[in-house]
């Protein structure tokens, strides 16, 4: 009876995922220490808050409930952090530029995309460390287009060649809407910035107001300096940006043992409050509004105080980030693959595969900072980008875990084979599953030794060298129809090459 039962399944391919893997499978924090955690980030801002409030901002949040201490320090009561949790979104929808390439962020949910502002890149040819400018930002979010395993694309690096703040927003916004359909992200020197961008995008997609109704693009912005204190023109951009509908990721990046207490639990502690505080303003601006919190614990080398990205500590923290915002059931971003290496190298490989896989298991919504990235986040890179997107691959194939769909089991075909033929590579189950079950690499190698001597010995780098010339070769992408670019070139200050 069991046997005819399991043949009588539907066939696996109806069980096969089709949207991004949902993790939060694991816990570096017991259910107790999360609770200590955010209990302490709720009694931050309830006893010692936030300083710095611009009179704008002050006002707003004296209006909606905060309170002011004799110091000046704007606090927030737990019941008025709670309530506007409750009122925050829980999903953002970002689409792409085109809609089909959008994704949405909240729920467990896992993306995985560039960012980092990185002001140099490496050119792996001539080994040979330079300046970023707007035609590298092209070129690495062009590749980003075509990588599968990469979701979306935050600006990462700064065009250096544009000095001007309003040329360089208006370019690096116009660069990445050129460069990929997919969801892009940017950010302002100021609020006066603002408005021009979108202006910018409402001609890309046809009209006044289609950007709303489509916003392709989030603003990323620190509207917090640790420790616990609010950056002015930060947050009059974050308010220009709800005025104008631009979905925001707002990020607290203190770094332990610096700008938050040594102490991993009380660097979580600091920086869950600095982002519910950001969460909390931007409730009172517009309930609802599409918010991500960017809770991005950095992590400093004691020994010399610089930042490091690739530690063990960075992996653990930023991990634990996503799994206290899980809990809240908000939408989330985490930094993870920041390698201190300065290659494409073994350090690179290890430093990322573990800090980014722990992000993605603990449930990170999008992990930033992730790919492309090298030198502590002061560098991009090429090939380290198809290196990164080809390791992303096998990361988030390990975050859908083990599927037991209908069929998993089939006690018939197993008889079947070890009365048969005594292998299963030539069953259907196998043959059905082989692009469905099983992620494969596309740069690295499975050959045997005697094998890849036989075709070249080439190294992982030598593969993401002529991976990303194969890439350059394509035709640019073409979602921006040219009359429109047009349009744009002659209205706006554009700097990149045509």
């Amino acid at each position: 009876m069991r046997r005819n039962r399991q043949k009588r399944v539907s066939s696996p391919s109806q069980a096969m995922p089709t949207l991004p893997p949902t993790g939060g499978r694991f816990h570096p924090l017991t259910d107790e220490k999360a609770t200590l955690i955010t209990d302490a980030a709720f009694d931050i801002l309830a006893r010692i808050g936030v300083s710095n409030a611009p009179d704008a901002i002050r006002e707003l949040a004296l209006n909606n409930g905060a309170q002011q201490r004799p110091d000046g320090r704007l606090v927030f009561s737990r019941t008025l952090v709670e309530d506007f949790i409750a009122k925050a979104c829980k999903k953002v929808e970002l689409p792409g530029y085109l809609k089909n390439r959008g994704i949405e962020v909240g729920g467990g949910r896992v993306h995985i995309g560039t960012g980092g502002a990185a002001v140099q890149v490496l050119d792996t040819v001539r080994q040979e460390f330079r300046h970023s400018t707007v035609q590298d930002l092209y070129e690495l979010m062009r590749i980003v287009d075509i990588c599968d395993n990469i979701h979306y694309s935050l600006r990462p690096v700064v065009a250096r060649d544009l000095e001007d703040p309003l040329t360089l927003d208006i370019n690096t916004a116009f660069t990445a809407m050129k460069a990929t359909s997919k969801p892009i992200g940017t950010s302002f020197f100021e609020a006066a910035n603002v408005a021009p961008v979108i202006e910018m995008f409402d001609t890309a997609l046809g009209g006044q107001g289609a950007f709303r109704r489509q916003p392709f693009c989030f603003a990323s912005i620190c509207h917090v300096v640790p420790p616990l204190t609010l950056a002015e023109e930060a947050c009059d951009v974050m308010l220009e940006c709800v005025n104008q509908g631009m979905p925001l990721q707002i990020c607290s990046a203190a770094q332990a043992g610096a700008t938050s207490p040594s102490a991993l639990a009380g660097a979580l502690a600091q920086g869950l409050a600095e982002s519910l505080v950001g969460l909390v303003l931007t409730n009172m601006m517009q309930p609802g509004f599409p918010c991500i919190l960017a809770f991005l614990p950095f992590i400093s080398d004691l020994r010399t105080g610089a930042m490091t990205g690739g530690s063990g500590e960075a992996a653990v923290a930023n991990a634990a980030a996503a799994q206290l915002l899980l809990r809240l059931g908000l939408p989330s971003t985490v930094s993870a693959g920041m390698t201190d290496a300065k290659t494409a190298d073994a350090q690179s490989g290890y430093e990322k595969g573990y800090t980014i896989a722990l992000a993605a298991q603990a449930g990170a919504n999008m992990i930033n900072l992730s790919v492309g990235m090298l030198g502590s986040i002061m560098v991009a890179n090429k090939e380290a980008l198809v290196i990164d997107d080809d390791m992303c691959g096998a990361i988030l194939r390990s975050v859908r875990g083990i599927e037991l769909f209908d069929g998993a089991i089939d006690l018939d075909m197993i008889e079947q084979v070890v009365t048969g033929e005594g292998h299963f590579l030539g069953t259907a189950q196998t043959l059905d599953l082989m692009t469905k079950e099983f992620v494969y690499p596309s740069l690295g190698n499975r050959q045997s030794v005697n094998d890849w001597l036989d075709s070249g010995s080439q190294t992982i780098l030598d593969r993401a060298l002529a991976r990303v010339s194969e890439i350059e070769n394509l035709p640019a992408p073409e979602h921006l129809p040219a009359d429109v670019e047009a349009r744009l070139r002659a209205h706006f200050p554009i700097r990149l090459k045509d």
